[in-house]
């Protein structure tokens, strides 16, 4: 997100004249009245934009010292703040509210939505019942159209399985997903809305949906 990251932390980039991460927690449901936010890079910015309570939900923070220890390694330092079911969701993804209204009243779940370029993402496999078989990372020949976008619900069991680090040194929830899968049936809820901000001019193509009156 370079040069937009260079004095910012990239969940508050701006969409719609709003941060990103306003948008993540406007669309949450109301079930969810707390926040446990991973802050690391220009983390300050982060905790004075939303203090201890962020649009009526309180927040707390845990602090990633590796920047790069990828999703999984975020998840476990907020080990000691997670307590029962949680719903985890990357800071940089903005959702539909009604999927994620339904994701949260499953005991096990995660968000899916069909991809016309599934190989580009984490595909997902499915048992016979519909429930996560496995989560295969971007495989040359996909056997299913229905890719990973987070918005995992999950108990604290979650954290606890001890699976290795990638080759580049991440450690990802994913992996740690495939393990809680062999055991818990993870409902697949479909996404309708699913917009990644993860380059640019992903911007541009978020604002053409959300606020397209704003646009020149």
């Amino acid at each position: 997100m370079r040069p937009l990251t260079e004095n910012i932390p990239k969940p508050l980039i701006k969409v719609c004249g709003k941060p990103i991460l306003e948008h993540i927690v406007e669309a949450l449901p109301s079930e969810i009245d707390e926040l446990i936010l991973v802050v690391g890079y220009l983390k300050e910015q982060i905790e004075a934009y939303c203090g201890e309570e962020f649009l009526g939900k309180k927040v707390r923070y845990a602090t990633q010292e590796n920047f790069a220890g990828g999703t999984g390694d975020a998840l476990l330092c907020a080990k000691n703040l997670i307590q029962g079911k949680f719903l985890f969701m990357y800071a940089d993804d903005l959702h539909g509210k009604n999927a994620l209204a339904r994701v949260v009243t499953e005991e096990h779940a995660m968000l899916g939505m069909r991809s016309k370029t599934p190989e580009r993402f984490g595909v997902l496999e499915q048992n016979v019942d519909g429930t996560l078989k496995q989560i295969v990372e971007k495989p040359e020949y996909p056997t299913s159209d229905l890719v990973n976008i987070g918005g995992v619900v999950a108990d604290v069991s979650l954290l606890s399985y001890n699976v290795p680090v990638s080759l580049s040194g991440e450690l990802y929830v994913t992996d740690m997903l495939n393990e809680y899968a062999k055991v818990h049936p993870v409902q697949i809820i479909e996404q309708d809305m699913w917009l990644p901000i993860g380059y640019p001019e992903h911007i541009l193509e978020a604002e053409a949906i959300l606020c397209p009156t704003q646009i020149d």
